[in-house]
């Protein structure tokens, strides 16, 4: 794994658990600037190169097992298959560079967007199979990349390995709920997780502005490169019906989404790639309903309103977000029907013995 320079460590090895950690020295990849993001994905290619060379020339690797993004490890994947006759298993997780291009963070058919479509075919023709994180996915990934042979392209979605399905005391609630000054007499519709542009933003904060709806109160967890300009915008309107908080510690995190009632995803409604954000799969397991608002390429929404845990709508579609919001609070029965099927859909459908074995069996055929 890489481990950036703003920590100020060098490329080591790590052993915990009975497993052993490479961690490579790349430059800084996650909350930065475009130019060094841009660079140290280009780097990091050479950099676990080299130190795959370095600490791993006596060990025989059976199964090389990597997701997207970064696009730029095609050079260390040619070598372990040569090297090791090992098996190669993509895990699509984000499809770069259309993702940047939607975003308008790269210019289209420009040098950089060319270099990264040469990359991104690179490495899909390395990989023995591609898991994709829903049939949007697949399907998408079947019909802009045709040399690609379709048996070698699947679903293997987000997947977990849920805790105990426990729900919190009425008490334990109340308490956390106090913890951080939160309302007890609302239904509180939390987002959690990255905030940053592919997000929508812009919609969630306009949600927040338009709903008038006396029972429901909002809560935002989370950090990004738009935390400040969600910041901002709460000092200036300040929203009593909101609560934004930075990020919290795993454990704490995990409490206080338990501590709410309906799990909120927002897609920037530019995107023309069908996502499928993992946070989903946070909401399922604590059993709450879900509110997405994304743009139409991904299925996340067909997911949520076949499994009936949850209400999908546009992102931009303000009138139909207040309509859900308001039918989510008002509908005692229906509410608590979602809150069942949440759960039988994350038992069901992603847990980590799902992807598992999909991986596995194949590298057994292989060896």
């Amino acid at each position: 794994s890489p481990i950036e320079r703003r920590y100020q460590t060098s490329t080591q090895l790590k052993r915990e658990k009975g497993a052993t950690f490479l961690q490579v020295k790349s430059f800084n990849l996650q909350k930065t600037n475009v130019i060094e993001k841009g660079l140290g994905t280009l780097a990091i290619e050479y950099q676990f190169l080299s130190a795959l060379k370095k600490y791993f020339s006596e060990v025989k690797l059976d199964l090389i097992l990597y997701s997207t993004p970064p696009i730029t490890f095609t050079k260390v994947i040619q070598f372990v298959k040569r090297r090791d006759n090992a098996y190669s298993y993509l895990l699509l997780k984000d499809i770069f560079p259309q993702n940047a291009i939607d975003m308008h963070l790269m210019k289209k058919d420009g040098f950089l967007h060319k270099l990264f479509l040469r990359k991104e075919r690179q490495l899909y023709e390395a990989s023995d199979t591609i898991g994709c994180m829903s049939i949007s996915n697949k399907d998408y990934i079947k019909e802009h990349n045709p040399y690609l042979n379709p048996k070698k392209i699947e679903v293997n979605p987000n997947s977990i390995e849920p805790t105990k399905a426990e729900q919190q005391t009425n008490a334990l609630k109340i308490a956390i709920r106090d913890k951080y000054n939160l309302p007890n007499n609302k239904m509180i519709f939390v987002y959690g997780g990255n905030l940053g542009l592919p997000q929508g933003i812009n919609f969630l904060l306009q949600t927040i502005e338009k709903c008038c709806n006396q029972n429901v109160f909002f809560l935002i967890v989370g950090a990004g490169r738009e935390y400040t300009t969600i910041e901002q915008w709460f000092v200036q309107n300040k929203p009593t019906n909101a609560k934004l908080l930075k990020s919290l510690p795993k454990g704490d995190y995990d409490s206080l989404v338990a501590a709410c009632d309906v799990g909120m995803i927002f897609l920037n409604p530019d995107f023309t790639i069908p996502n499928f954000p993992s946070r989903l799969l946070s909401y399922l397991e604590f059993g709450m309903p879900v509110l997405a608002a994304t743009d139409k390429s991904t299925d996340i929404g067909q997911v949520i309103d076949e499994a009936k845990c949850g209400l999908w709508v546009q992102s931009g579609d303000i009138k139909s977000m207040l309509n859900a919001i308001n039918k989510l609070v008002e509908n005692e029965d229906e509410f608590l029907t979602m809150t069942q099927n949440a759960r039988n859909l994350l038992e069901n459908k992603y847990t980590v013995d799902i992807s598992y074995r999909l991986i596995v069996d194949k590298v057994i055929h292989h060896v």
